[in-house]
């Protein structure tokens, strides 16, 4: 079957399941061609596992519901932490423009992997570029919408400092159980329901890294506070707000 008329079931699909679905999301869904992006099954609304990382593609249907709560307009500046294999990269650049799309990941064979998807499947414009998701990409903030395609307690700060006035920012909050919430002005704006991701990695917690490193995300992140972060611990979460 012609992978459009499999693309426009997919979406269809979707429309039915979800109870809420943007329509500029919907549309850009139908014109991006997932299969140069994924090669198992690109139409089927499942996760699907990377061939060489320990990264999980998203389904669609999660794809539909954080660009929903995202809800990015054209010509919005757009930054994705976690750019993968470049998917969720491209349906935003069919709502807000390829020139106005930034995308980052910490895994450098996944930032060469979207970025030839991206070029194959016609958004060359979207930058991608090999970082820790959490600090950003200052070098063309400030973004009117950052979508985080990772798990974590609190929106990390420099992600908060690189939101324009009246900016949004969209992420699984949470630890074992998370909320997919939209942030303005610091605080929770919205709430989309629980989902599961994997937590929000620093270096040395990328595939292949055998180094558990958190606390050089956490230490600076609540650098000048009465209490700090120990060191040495195998734990994959602290729960900070105990101990604010």
């Amino acid at each position: 079957m012609d992978h459009s008329v499999l693309r426009e079931d997919m979406v269809d699909g979707l429309e039915h399941s979800l109870d809420q679905f943007d329509e500029a999301v919907n549309l850009a869904m139908r014109n991006v061609p997932r299969h140069e992006f994924v090669t198992d099954s690109p139409y089927q609304n499942k996760p699907t596992a990377h061939r060489d990382t320990n990264t999980t593609i998203l389904a669609p249907t999660t794809v539909a519901r954080l660009l929903t709560a995202l809800d990015a307009e054209p010509d919005d500046n757009v930054l994705v932490v976690g750019a993968g294999v470049g998917y969720t990269a491209a349906v935003v650049a069919e709502v807000v423009g390829d020139p106005h799309v930034h995308a980052v990941d910490i895994t450098r064979s996944l930032v060469y992997e979207a970025r030839t998807n991206l070029q194959r499947a016609g958004y060359e414009g979207v930058l991608v570029d090999c970082r820790d998701g959490a600090d950003g990409l200052p070098e063309y903030a400030p973004y009117d919408r950052i979508l985080v395609e990772a798990s974590a307690v609190r929106p990390p700060r420099k992600l908060l400092e690189q939101l324009a006035d009246g900016g949004r920012l969209v992420m699984p909050k949470g630890t074992t159980e998370q909320t997919l919430v939209a942030v303005e002005d610091g605080d929770i704006a919205e709430k989309f329901g629980p989902l599961q991701f994997k937590p929000l990695l620093v270096d040395g917690e990328q595939t292949g890294g055998i180094v558990r490193n958190r606390t050089k995300r956490e230490d600076p992140e609540y650098e000048g506070r009465s209490w700090h972060a120990g060191h040495g611990w195998e734990q994959d979460w602290i729960d900070w707000g105990a101990h604010r």
